[in-house]
């Protein structure tokens, strides 16, 4: 028998604000670095346009921005999230390449 120990997910949010071409690609990227975090974080979407008290509650001036909800100030990181490696370091999740 083994005994495995469940991580806690990470929880992220991406605010955007509404479909505009940065948002988009920040939800097309999203989906990649949900694969490439192999499951540990969950990445919620927050349409600031949608719901602006949840932005205002945050703090959030700029979109796209991600937000690392899981730390104390939270990190974030402010773009469209098209650099892959630098978006996964600063969320200290190595990707398959590094590993190897």
């Amino acid at each position: 028998m083994t005994d495995s120990v469940e991580r806690p997910r990470r929880v992220l949010r991406l605010y955007v604000a509404g479909h505009n071409a940065a948002a988009q690609r920040a939800r097309e990227n999203r989906l990649r670095l949900l694969a490439a975090s192999h499951a540990i974080a969950e990445i919620e979407v927050v349409d600031v346009l949608e719901q602006p008290g949840l932005a205002e509650a945050a703090g959030i001036l700029a979109t796209p921005t991600l937000s690392d909800e899981t730390r104390h100030p939270p990190r974030r990181i402010v773009g469209d999230l098209s650099d892959h490696a630098r978006v996964l370091s600063f969320l200290a999740i190595r990707s398959e390449e590094e590993k190897r």
